[in-house]
């Protein structure tokens, strides 16, 4: 399944101007809209400002710099003719013969035009009006911070989750895995063991080699857990209270708790649990 386009508008001089991620690490703001500012034809004024020499040297070097697959050699001939009164940038040509990712292109009446990378763009915006970038990376700023705060909402709310199945964890492993006159010290390498037999599942090592292995970091392995792993945690938590209350031994349950993990981390990538601000998805 393709991943799922999130969109959203930056407010910027009055105008709407699209913004769109796939992966909410790689936004793309639309040229066009930005040119609106400016232009009645701002398509003919994006593709003027593509033409110049120093854009696509611009251009390119942000492809070698972003982009591994770029293709440099292809590049140094595309380039030859830049600037020149013949020369037309072709997006397409560019996307596809020199599979650069900085530009592209998408249909539509609404939210079509040509897109940018925000690096990109702003440098766009810069050719267009200083002033209206500013505006631009003002409103661009604000999104990203309501972002931040609607994500860290999200993570402190999976910890939570994690640690109220953590107490239905601990519950199960004392009225089936504690035998009676344990002394405080075997009961807790019992826990212990029992949230280790958790995180070798899902992170792949004890609580001792994360620690060993990240020396210099305050906190433990489940604080620096990603919203996927801290979702699937709470679920692995709770399948191993109820395999425990079934008399499952540990071997077997550590099998079990791994496809799980595995299972559902799959299904998680494939859906993005950090949604932007007024985005709506699109599939």
């Amino acid at each position: 399944m393709p991943a799922a386009v999130k969109r959203g508008t930056i407010h910027a001089g009055g105008l709407d101007i699209g913004i769109y991620t796939t992966d909410y690490r790689n936004e793309y703001i639309s040229l066009t809209d930005i040119a609106k500012y400016r232009s009645i034809q701002p398509a003919i004024t994006v593709h003027n400002w593509l033409r110049g020499r120093d854009i696509v040297e611009f251009l390119g070097l942000w492809e070698v710099l972003h982009n591994p697959g770029f293709k440099v050699i292809e590049f140094d001939n595309f380039k030859e003719n830049a600037g020149t009164n013949a020369f037309v940038f072709s997006i397409k040509d560019w996307t596809e013969k020199l599979g650069a990712v900085g530009l592209l292109t998408k249909a539509g009446r609404y939210g079509g035009g040509i897109y940018a990378h925000t690096d990109i763009a702003f440098e766009f915006a810069s050719w267009i009006s200083p002033e209206f970038k500013l505006y631009i990376i003002k409103d661009y700023q604000r999104l990203k911070y309501d972002e931040n705060s609607r994500l860290s909402l999200s993570w402190n709310l999976n910890r939570e989750i994690a640690k109220l199945n953590y107490r239905i964890h601990t519950d199960a492993i004392k009225e089936n895995l504690l035998p009676p006159d344990l002394t405080p010290e075997q009961i807790s390498c019992t826990y212990a063991n029992e949230a280790d037999l958790i995180n070798v599942a899902l992170f792949g090592m004890t609580a001792k080699q994360w620690r060993e292995a990240n020396s210099g970091v305050k906190g433990n392995m489940r604080d620096y857990a990603s919203l996927n792993q801290l979702l699937v945690l709470a679920n692995m938590e709770s399948y191993n209270a109820l395999l425990i209350e079934q008399k499952k031994e540990q071997a077997e349950r550590l099998t079990l708790l791994r496809e799980l993990a595995v299972r559902q981390m799959k299904t998680l990538s494939g859906i993005s649990l950090e949604k932007l601000p007024r985005l709506t998805e699109e599939m």
